[in-house]
């Protein structure tokens, strides 16, 4: 049998997904805008805040965040959205699709749950080793100018080595 690439990875230890924490919802709802529209449940990020100040209803929230996991099962209702077309401002011309910015509006508390998942996702990744440390782009923490300082470092390697470095940028639009 050939040998791929995947046979000269380590293997990691399992890491049992541990039931969500009070923390982790009150952490992650904070960091929204209380002014975002809300989705087809009509709750705000305000309101869901001050449900959340009642340990109560933030237990039986995270109740029903933990029986998502535990059933491996997403319910219908947090997958519905709602999308609404807005004209940018200041456009000469509307009548390219360029011109408008749709915007989907999701149910808050699907929203959340999967924002809470990815958190934690991308903390045990990273904390794990799991991602390459010259990976920059989609992670917390990562900015243009720490891929700008990976590329000087790139380049004045090579300047080391009495090498000539080219470098060569794009940028990828889509058009309709």
């Amino acid at each position: 049998m050939d040998t791929t690439i995947l046979d000269e990875i380590s293997s990691k230890s399992v890491i049992s997904w541990l039931e969500f924490l009070r923390e982790e919802f009150k952490l992650v709802s904070s960091n929204y805008n209380n002014s975002s529209a809300p989705g087809l449940d009509k709750l705000s990020w305000n309101y869901l805040k001050i449900i959340f100040e009642n340990k109560e209803c933030l237990d039986n929230f995270i109740q029903i965040a933990n029986s998502c996991i535990n059933l491996g099962y997403w319910p219908s209702h947090f997958k519905i959205s709602n999308t609404i077309v807005i004209p940018k401002p200041n456009k000469k011309s509307y009548d390219s699709p360029k011109s408008f910015r749709p915007i989907v509006l999701l149910n808050i508390m699907g929203k959340l749950i999967e924002k809470v998942i990815r958190e934690r996702l991308q903390f045990n990744t990273v904390s794990n080793n799991f991602i390459h440390p010259s990976q920059l782009g989609g992670l917390k923490f990562k900015f243009t100018i720490d891929t700008s300082v990976a590329l000087m470092h790139t380049i004045q390697t090579g300047w080391v080595k009495d090498l000539t470095t080219s470098t060569l940028a794009f940028d990828i639009e889509s058009r309709l």
